[in-house]
């Protein structure tokens, strides 16, 4: 896949980086000087061990390949010698000190994490699949957990194996969720997926209002509305129960722009959503929001107190049932719902701003002070992502879902 290259480009600065972690962690940990092991290895070793304390690595291969070639036992000069020739490239060479090493001592993982990865280098990719399978599950140290876990993706990928490259990656971003190659790779492995599943349910069901979702989907990330809409109602034609399609289709009428609004065909496609599914608290949430906007804030309260009632844990409902407190002058009952709004949704700018509000109703300066730098912060982050969606050509509302309150 074109991919791989860019992938690799990516990933070129931790090597440097993980040469040290291994050589700290593994490699010295290796010290099991050999009984009868003749004085020369040992002054060889000795000053490899000193070059390695200046970080001169390779002027410490020459003591180390001196050292293995009289005590070929000894673990330290073989694993020492098996990392510095892997990240000199040398994999070949690397290869069979690793191996050795690993022979006598089976559990040392960052080293048969590396031998992986030589594998994989030199075109051995069976061995090298088996190897990193064996090891990533057990290192723990995030740099060698990282690198052996995007060199098993890639494996995979190369196989088309992508429900397995699709488990790494899941453990991967838990694991490491904001490093930009795990991000990178995740968003290349599930674009595969959906586009192999895409083509998957085209083979397989054609005409079948799911196929008409699917393509509701592509149109609409494209920003083709009118296509989007049109899908959707072939959909529904073919299968109005369908899970999820009268809601999209009514999200696709409110977000076209007010003079080409059907107010009331999406009002309708949201009340047959929450009819299907009692459940459904986005679709309760904009009905409510429609009431309130249309004056009814009797109907509002009562839709919004019915979505906190369905799912509690609900950023948007918590909110919103908090901002009609607080406007009611409920401050405690708006205090206790927003509050619980931010500790599930803590990165919305529009919470903390509401949230402060309440708090310098109810004297609470520092803590008001507090969510006003909250809202900064994430109100900053939410026009960068904006930015960046615009950049990407895609819709900006998926950067922000929620309504900037901050001026009422």
């Amino acid at each position: 896949m074109p991919w791989r290259h860019q992938w690799n480009l990516i990933r070129k600065g931790v090597y440097c980086s993980l040469f040290v972690l291994l050589l700290g962690l593994d490699v010295c940990c290796l010290c099991q000087t050999q009984t009868g092991t003749q004085d020369g290895a040992e002054a060889h070793l000795r000053e490899a061990h000193r070059l390695l304390g200046e970080n001169r690595p390779a002027a410490a291969i020459p003591e180390l390949r001196a050292a293995v070639a009289l005590a070929p036992s000894n673990l330290d000069a073989r694993g020492n010698l098996g990392v510095l020739l892997f990240f000199q490239g040398n994999y070949a060479e690397a290869m069979p000190h690793l191996r050795e090493v690993l022979r006598l001592e089976p559990d040392l993982w960052k080293l048969q994490a590396l031998l992986g990865m030589a594998e994989r280098r030199t075109g051995d990719t069976s061995t090298a699949r088996a190897d990193l399978e064996n090891a990533f599950p057990q290192v723990r140290e995030a740099k060698v957990r990282i690198e052996a876990g995007l060199e098993l993706v890639q494996l995979y990928t190369a196989t088309e194996d992508l429900e397995k490259a699709s488990q790494i990656i899941g453990v991967l971003r838990g694991f490491a969720p904001e490093n930009q190659q795990v991000l990178y790779a995740a968003y290349r492995i599930h674009s595969d997926l959906a586009r192999e599943a895409i083509l998957s349910l085209s083979v397989l069901a054609p005409k079948s209002a799911l196929m008409y979702q699917v393509m509701a989907h592509e149109a609409a990330r494209r920003g083709d509305s009118p296509e989007a809409i049109r899908a959707y109602r072939k959909a529904i034609e073919l299968d109005p129960r369908v899970p999820g399609l009268h809601f999209e289709l009514a999200e696709m009428l409110h977000s076209l722009p007010k003079a080409e609004q059907t107010t009331a065909q999406a009002k309708a496609e949201y009340e047959t959503a929450l009819a299907q599914d009692p459940f459904d608290v986005k679709a309760a949430l904009r009905l409510a929001e429609m009431a309130e906007g249309n004056g009814d804030q009797s109907k509002a309260y009562e839709l919004y107190t019915q979505a906190v009632k369905l799912q509690p844990d609900d950023p948007g409902a918590c909110y919103e049932l908090g901002k009609m407190q607080a406007e009611a002058g409920h401050n405690q009952e708006a205090e206790t719902l927003l509050e619980h709004a931010a500790q599930i949704d803590p990165t919305n700018a529009t919470i903390h701003f509401r949230l402060g509000t309440i708090y310098q109703r109810l004297g609470r300066s520092e803590d008001a002070r507090r969510e006003v730098e909250q809202y900064r912060k994430y109100k900053t982050l939410k026009d960068t992502l904006r930015d960046t969606y615009k950049e990407l050509h895609l819709n900006p509302g998926e950067a922000d879902k929620d309504r900037d309150d901050s001026n009422q």
